[in-house]
């Protein structure tokens, strides 16, 4: 049988760390993702998820080491055109409404037909009737609505997102569950942070933080999982 060729690398980080100080938020990692997978990263809080992930959006600086995204150096120009981040914590305009957040994404990153994919994922998530309130006034259940339909909106090649579940009611949780879905089958990267199980069972790959250190990386199973969170 003819050698299964290797997928593309998505995501690859060299002895990538940070550092406060003393204070070792992520402990150097060196860790590839290929093009496709779902990973589930997983750890408690302040395991250095978060950290990891912003420095991959080319949010925060490392203190040594380097990244990857797409083959582009994380944070230049053509890494953030490849890669889409949902924060845990929905960064929103106050003075612009829903509609004009979803507008002024698509065009930021020059996306074709946006109009079609912003309807369906506003309707998809149960926010048509809030296209015209300002974000300032949402719950935060309805802020990482609004977050996740920009994180869609755009084109991308990999799909970062950090605790997406806070927040979400059931019907909520249930059309993030399916989005997520529709990412990987058109065949984007998808990483999910999550110290909650709601992801485990779509993903293909665990990988696991603690106190900054790499504590596994392998298949994802509920139980395996529940023991690197106890």
């Amino acid at each position: 049988m003819p050698e299964a060729v290797p997928r593309p690398v998505a995501v690859e980080t060299r002895e990538l760390t940070k550092a406060y100080g003393e204070l070792v938020a992520l402990a150097p990692l060196t860790l590839t993702i290929a093009a496709g997978e779902r990973v589930v990263l997983v750890g408690t809080n302040g395991s250095g998820k978060t950290t990891l992930l912003r420095m991959l959006a080319g949010l925060l600086e490392p203190s040594g080491g380097e990244a990857e995204v797409a083959g582009d150096p994380a944070g230049s120009i053509d890494a953030r055109a490849a890669l889409s981040y949902l924060p845990d914590d929905p960064v929103l305009y106050d003075d612009l409404s829903l509609a004009e957040h979803v507008e002024f994404v698509a065009r930021l990153h020059d996306t074709d037909a946006w109009e079609d994919r912003s309807a369906y994922l506003v309707d998809r998530l149960g926010l048509t009737a809030r296209l015209d309130d300002l974000p300032a006034r949402f719950s935060r259940g309805l802020r990482q609505k609004t977050s996740l339909v920009l994180s869609l909106v755009r084109p991308f090649e990999v799909l970062v997102v950090d605790e997406p579940f806070v927040g979400l009611d059931q019907s909520g949780r249930t059309a993030l569950l399916e989005l997520l879905d529709d990412a990987a089958d058109s065949g984007a990267t998808v990483v999910v942070a999550t110290h909650q199980l709601e992801y485990v069972d779509r993903a293909t790959r665990c990988v696991a933080l603690r106190d900054g250190e790499l504590t596994h990386d392998g298949p994802a199973d509920q139980a395996t999982i529940a023991k690197l969170l106890a």
